[in-house]
């Protein structure tokens, strides 16, 4: 065995409520019926925080991602009241990277000038499409012009660090519909633009009532190589399967995910996963996803959802069910200090793999994906199980 070395440190906040639950939606959302209680749930995370900081006494805080729900359902004071708090309890690096997930329904005049003032630098909307049959057959709650616009507002407010998520494969949708979408990502210059398949989640409208005209896998593979393509030409360079971004942008905090860095989870739902250098193991924790359940425990036992170990055989699954995911792959001296394993534990899969042209070997040290292991990724992170 290797020895385990704690990687960098992320913190994720889960903001559990929306508008309306979208039909392909299996995140822990939950409809907001009533006023929401952001007084309450800001002591809630802070109390949850407070009942986890034993587990992360002395890391550096590298990124924090506010997810949902929708997010930018709270207003700009409480989110600035959590991040005082947090940045008092945690030792937040002088470059971290603070991203708020934004639906484009809620945007308000004047709330994105206040997300930027506390502390936020980064913002990810969730356009989805551009086309508004689209959005209506997803069930979303903003429009194409309302999408827009708050992308304008949020650059006027001083964000330059915008991510806009665009999905493909929808109900109706033709290639060149695709097309479309990203060309008017694009012409708003968002510095990031994640691209990824829909696809129907269990537990899911959706996966219940199929949606008319979904389109085939071909036609889905045809959608992302032109869209691909057009992305490449206007310089957002494929850094992971679903990401794209101008040259220096790419998500830290997801990059850190997909590294199989450590991110301490708190909120209702939230996930977390942390490598305890003292007892060379790694823990995943998560919190209770009801947010009357939570609110009634956090910063208690209580709140806790569960604790797992990962053991040393599912650690390279773990590993490579990320890592993979990369266009830059792995180096083999990373996959030992963040699973604690020897080479030897993943020869046999890493030569079929090879073999089977889904990955190769750079210098004997660093593994990457090929092209046709990015598109089979499914396959190839199978082989490690």
């Amino acid at each position: 065995m290797a020895p385990l070395i704690p990687p960098p440190l992320s913190l994720y906040v889960h903001l559990p409520w929306c508008v309306r639950k979208c039909p392909y939606c299996d995140f822990n959302s939950h409809e907001a019926r009533t006023a929401l209680p952001f007084d309450a749930y800001v002591e809630a995370l802070l109390a949850d925080l407070e009942f986890d900081l034993p587990l992360v006494w002395g890391r550096t805080v590298h990124s924090v991602f506010f997810g949902g729900g929708t997010p930018s359902l709270f207003p700009a004071e409480a989110i600035d009241r959590f991040l005082q708090g947090a940045s008092s309890r945690l030792r937040f690096a002088p470059d971290v990277e603070i991203t708020l997930e934004t639906n484009p329904g809620t945007a308000e005049h004047g709330r994105f000038e206040g997300y930027r003032a506390a502390g936020v630098n980064r913002l990810s909307f969730g356009i989805q499409s551009f086309d508004d049959g689209c959005l209506q057959r997803l069930g979303r709650i903003h429009d194409s012009r309302e999408a827009e616009a708050a992308v304008k507002q949020a650059q006027d407010a001083g964000f330059d660090d915008i991510n806009l998520d665009l999905m493909f494969a929808l109900p109706q949708q033709t290639p060149a519909m695709a097309e479309t979408d990203v060309e008017r990502a694009i012409a708003l210059a968002p510095a990031h633009v994640s691209h990824y398949q829909l696809t129907l989640e269990p537990n899911t409208v959706f996966a219940v009532r199929t949606p008319e005209g979904l389109p085939d896998e071909d036609t889905a593979w045809t959608m992302q190589e032109a869209c691909q393509a057009r992305l490449a030409a206007a310089g957002y360079a494929q850094y992971e399967i679903s990401a794209y971004a101008r040259p220096g942008r790419q998500c830290a905090h997801n990059l850190n995910y997909w590294r199989f860095g450590d991110y301490l989870g708190i909120g209702a739902g939230a996930h977390g996963k942390l490598t305890l250098g003292s007892e060379q193991s790694i823990l995943r924790r998560w919190k209770h996803k009801h947010p009357a359940r939570y609110l009634a425990t956090a910063g208690t036992a209580g709140a806790i959802g569960g604790d797992e170990r990962i053991a040393p055989e599912q650690r390279p699954f773990e590993f490579m069910l990320n890592a993979l995911r990369l266009r830059e792959g792995f180096t083999l001296a990373l996959f030992r200090a963040r699973t604690g394993l020897d080479d030897e534990a993943i020869a046999a899969p890493l030569e079929r793999a090879i073999a089977r042209g889904w990955l190769a070997r750079e210098d004997g040290e660093r593994i990457r994906p090929t092209e046709l292991g990015l598109r089979f990724a499914n396959d190839a992170i199978a082989l490690f199980l």
